[in-house]
């Protein structure tokens, strides 16, 4: 009991000093996993878990498969440039055949565990690679290529890697040609029908309301060992097949009210991807690792700098993207949990076949991981700079709040030329968002599926304007770190002295002005307050513009002569001078009021 809470203590300072300093949670995982396994010797995988390490390892991969294909849609694949569609199809390929030569040739591997190990390679997770565009901040292109193919390659992959491993098998049997195909068929057959079968029961039954929300996580989580185990009991690995299937077959169900199911992702993905890193490094075994010699730094190296570059020239050729963008692009592919588990789960079961070299598959797995994580991390922000393919200072938004007041807030800044990104847990707000031509996200920002699909590449602010001061509050805790503490906003939500035991420390600078809350906003806008710019000059500046509005008019924003936008803060109020614009929330008023109010501001337009 002392060591498994050790080690969900190790997990989570890992996961900590990942968050401070903006690198991927896995290096520190498998650093932290070889520290207290083969180095200091106090953890052995083996001795504590015994037969139960199997099982646990396998059920473990099926539940991080069944989650990443959870998010696979076909809808979304058919709509990808061309370039991401060939990164996830046929550019697989490349990388598969680089990698499987480098273990032959390089490595000695036989022929099919070299294969195997070319399928395990095709695989760049999204949990490596959504931190590393935060703090490289590539171009738009890049970044987008970037995040869909991690996010769509994990289920791919580990579907490739679970077909060539069924045929090594079958194949390592002795078999004849057509006993192997016949093997390699009916795995695909019980996996798909097992899968669907699975799929189809589980979709029924939340569609159709057969369960209430509480039962939706544990239920979920019921069917995929169920048809894992069930799949396997049918013809022997066959069960990842099963439940990746059953996770895409769920995605791309309509009606079968998924977000639910992934929030549980939150919780138990980011567990098990913890535990399961710090058991498999602590397994590695450092005399095998050292027999191997420099041949695992040459199958790194293949693959660094021969099977990605040229995955990226076969991928990108007719597309429009610079050649410096291909160059980030054929630097940055780190691989993640997905390779590490299904390497060493496919390990274990080719050495339970006496395939001699499996225990190799290991140590070469995972000196790539450690090494792409490595080597990418430190280098990518520089190259991206130096190939010119890095984003300016993040001065986009991130709005927190997709009602009247942050759509309208947005179609300020929006005209601005100023990248914003609306975010809402209410979909009316979302679509209406959409249908006003703003981008909006639909989904909870603090949830791990924002961690994946919420692109905030080119945001460096966040302005929370909720009715949910928790969930402000929460938000700002969360992206200050992303954004600084300076460029975090939030709005009060409630009355003056509603809010008085506001952490401004946590919750973010408050938006606007101390008196203003939400509520008040909210009132003006559906009341015909809109959100309009004014230009300041010698003749017309702060003083004349509130002789002109009065209280009619809260300024929200600042815009420099050089475009760089300011927030109006309870903190410290902006001193705009000429040249500088407003952006305020100006009440509907009365003919004559807003006939001087187009003079004046008609005058200041042409004075500057």
């Amino acid at each position: 009991m002392l060591i498994i809470a050790a080690i969900m203590l190790i997990g989570g300072a890992c996961q900590w000093l990942a968050w401070r300093l903006r690198l991927p949670a896995i290096l520190f995982l498998l650093l932290a996993g070889i520290l207290i396994g083969p180095i200091a010797g106090w953890f052995d995988p083996d001795a504590l878990l015994g037969p139960l390490l199997f099982p646990f390892v396998s059920l473990s991969v099926a539940v991080i498969l069944f989650e990443g294909s959870l998010t696979l849609k076909f809808s979304e694949i058919r709509g990808l440039e061309h370039v991401v569609r060939r990164f996830v199809t046929s550019g697989t390929l490349v990388t598969w055949a680089v990698a499987a030569l480098a273990a032959r040739l390089i490595a000695g591997l036989e022929w099919e565990l070299a294969t195997l190990f070319g399928a395990f390679m095709v695989v760049t997770g999204p949990t490596v690679i959504v931190p590393m565009l935060r703090t490289v901040r590539p171009t738009a292109n890049i970044a987008n290529i970037l995040r869909w193919e991690g996010i769509i390659i994990d289920p791919v992959g580990a579907l490739l890697a679970v077909l060539v491993f069924e045929f090594v098998v079958s194949s390592g049997a002795g078999n004849a040609l057509g006993a192997t195909v016949l093997a390699f068929i009916g795995v695909i057959a019980v996996g798909a029908a097992s899968g669907l079968a699975a799929g189809y029961l589980l979709g029924e039954a939340l569609r159709r309301d057969w369960l209430p929300t509480y039962l939706y996580n544990p239920i979920t989580l019921a069917a995929v060992f169920c048809s894992f185990a069930v799949s396997n009991a049918l013809i022997e690995e066959s069960g990842l097949l099963a439940v990746t299937v059953m996770g895409i077959y769920l995605g791309n169900r309509r009606g079968v009210p998924i977000d639910e199911i992934l929030s549980f992702k939150e919780s138990l993905s980011l567990l098990l991807i913890t535990v399961l890193f710090i058991l498999l490094a602590a397994r590695l075994d450092i005399e095998q690792l050292k027999s191997l010699g420099w041949v695992v730094i040459g199958v790194f190296l293949a693959i660094q700098f021969i099977a990605r570059p040229l995955e990226v020239l076969y991928c990108t050729w007719g597309s429009s993207l610079t050649w410096g963008e291909r160059g980030l692009l054929a630097w940055i592919a780190p691989r993640g949990i997905v390779a590490a588990a299904v390497s060493a789960l496919f390990a274990i079961k080719l050495e339970q076949r006496d395939f001699e070299q499996a225990t190799l598959l290991v140590p070469l797995t995972f000196v790539v991981i450690i090494g792409t994580v490595v080597l990418q991390s430190l280098t990518s922000s520089w190259i991206a700079r130096m190939l010119g393919v890095s984003e300016p200072a993040a001065a986009g938004f991130l709005i927190l709040g997709a009602n009247p007041l942050g759509r309208a807030i947005a179609k300020a800044l929006e005209q601005q030329k100023v990248r914003v990104l609306l975010c809402d847990t209410l979909w009316d707000n979302v679509s209406r968002a959409r249908m006003a031509g703003l981008k909006a996200y639909y989904g909870n920002p603090l949830s791990a599926h924002a961690e994946n699909y919420l692109d905030i590449s080119g945001l460096g602010h966040l302005l929370a304007l909720t009715p949910d001061a928790h969930l402000n509050a929460l938000a700002c805790s969360r992206f200050k770190d992303t954004f600084t503490a300076k460029k975090v906003f939030s709005l009060r939500v409630g009355s003056s002295g509603g809010d008085s035991r506001r952490d401004t420390k946590r919750e973010g600078r408050t938006a606007f002005s101390e008196d203003i809350s939400y509520v008040d906003l909210s009132r003006r806008i559906y009341g015909g307050a809109e959100v309009r710019k004014t230009s300041l000059t010698e003749t017309f500046g702060m003083t004349q513009f509130r002789d002109l509005y009065g209280e009619r008019a809260t300024p929200l924003l600042t815009v420099d002569p050089k475009g760089r936008i300011e927030v109006f803060t309870a903190e410290a109020q902006l001193q705009p001078a000429a040249g500088w614009s407003i952006i305020a929330l100006i009440d509907a008023g009365n003919a004559d009021a807003d006939a001087a109010r187009s003079r004046i501001e008609g005058a200041a337009e042409k004075a500057t």
